[in-house]
């Protein structure tokens, strides 16, 4: 597989990459173009319809629920759904967000999830895995910017999260509902700072709930409501359901369920229901 980050193409105009794309595909069809566009949502939309194959996103940046929702509504449940392939990065080489500055390994960890379940392609730029955050002061950059020096890292260093994103690429390895993005369905849930979503493949037969907090500090708990008729699920049945982060098993019964996750151990669960 042939893969072209393309940096910047929002600086060039918009027919050009028509032609590129279609010149280049016409005759590879495999080759995989990605827009490196942080720019304004109508040019970022005009370049996926021009025939960029992926585009990078506001995720970098949706760090609420309230934010993370929205945004995700909009690239699933609106036109863009059509045309807009998002592919999420947590970090760049150019942009270490706050979030992951302030928030350490637990932010990190949550925002591998995150990024790792919501779309159906995902990214991470290197050092991710070492939970590297230091930055120059009041920036969104990295203070050490690979951009100037070559660097070398020991990738097994303590604090490392590579368990972490090796078991994220098998779960979804393993469960179709992960390697699409559009099949999403935010569930409630009474607690602001727990982020709780339903993702299922096309057709049905992989069903997937994800359930993060996206407060890297503090313990956070609540009711959640899990949507038992789209697992058919009835009334108030029990029910036994697998995280698949840890392999331990759960007995929920109806739609109404309580969670705890402590970011210092626990900063999501990766559920999906056992069939008899």
């Amino acid at each position: 597989m042939r893969i072209f980050r393309v940096d910047n193409p929002h600086t060039k105009p918009v027919a050009f990459w028509e032609f590129a794309i279609a010149e280049v595909q016409a005759k590879f069809p495999d080759v995989i173009f990605l827009s490196e566009a942080f720019t304004r949502p109508k040019m970022m939309r005009l370049l996926a319809k021009a025939g960029f194959t992926q585009g990078y996103t506001y995720f970098t940046w949706r760090n609420s629920r309230p934010e993370i929702e929205a945004y995700f509504n909009e690239l699933t449940g609106s036109q863009m759904q059509e045309y807009f392939r998002p592919n999420l990065f947590p970090n760049t080489p150019d942009i270490l967000p706050f979030y992951l500055q302030e928030g350490g390994r637990p932010a990190f960890m949550i925002r591998a999830v995150l990024a790792a379940t919501l779309s159906g392609v995902y990214g991470i730029y290197s050092g991710f895995e070492l939970c590297e955050n230091a930055a120059l002061p009041g920036r969104e950059e990295y203070l050490d910017s690979e951009k100037y020096q070559f660097k070398g890292r020991d990738w097994n260093a303590p604090g490392n999260i590579k368990p972490l994103i090796t078991r994220l690429n098998a779960i979804r390895s393993e469960n179709p509902a992960l390697q699409q993005t559009n099949h999403l369905t935010f569930c409630g849930s009474d607690n602001p700072s727990i982020l709780f979503y339903l993702k299922k493949s096309s057709d049905d037969a992989s069903m997937v709930m994800v359930i993060v907090t996206t407060d890297f500090r503090n313990i956070q708990s609540g009711w959640i409501e899990v949507p038992t008729s789209d697992l058919g699920i009835a009334g108030d049945s029990g029910y036994q359901i697998e995280d698949l982060l840890t392999g331990e098993v759960f007995s929920w019964r109806g739609s109404r369920n309580f969670v705890s996750l402590d970011p210092s151990r626990r900063v999501a669960h990766i559920l999906r229901i056992q069939r008899p």
